[in-house]
């Protein structure tokens, strides 16, 4: 039990700081409004109502319960794997950073019926769909955990250890 309390840790903490976060832009701009900080970078509050770059968000509603569920089975299975391979260091930072990410976005998702989104990166007018933390904690997990798979015998090796 002790092996995991890092890993949770940092979900914890990617939690806090992304729920900081949307709410920090959240009562600092308005819905839509712009602020541009740079010739590629933007802070913008948008509302997201369907999954990675606004998938099913024009669905009538039902999309709302499916993605929370999805969200909270992964947690779980997240859970279970981090308990089963708690000394994996590379493999459970990895699943830390994707647990982090998905309760912050299920919170939004169950309190707000939206995920609450800012980040707004561009080049001249083509802009990558407006992200968050949580999602950028995701992403680096998923980045991480391909990383880990290239080296299985290592991660076995600090598993023993």
């Amino acid at each position: 039990m002790r092996k995991l309390v890092p890993w949770y840790a940092l979900a914890l903490l990617v939690v806090l700081l992304d729920q900081l976060s949307k709410y920090w832009v959240s009562v600092s701009l308005r819905y839509g409004e712009v602020h541009a900080y740079s010739g590629f970078f933007n802070l913008v509050l948008t509302y997201n109502r369907g999954a990675a770059f606004s998938f099913l968000a024009a669905a009538a509603g039902w999309q709302r319960g499916f993605f929370i569920v999805i969200a909270l089975v992964a947690i779980i299975v997240i859970g279970v794997l981090l308990a089963r391979h708690a000394g994996e260091k590379l493999f459970c930072f990895a699943l830390a950073l994707i647990l982090g990410g998905a309760t912050g976005n299920v919170l939004d998702r169950m309190v707000l019926g939206y995920v609450v989104d800012f980040l707004d990166f561009h080049v001249a007018a083509w802009h990558w769909p407006a992200f968050n933390l949580a999602d950028s904690a995701i992403t680096l997990g998923a980045v991480l955990l391909v990383a880990d798979s290239f080296f299985p015998r290592a991660r076995r090796a600090s598993a023993a250890r």
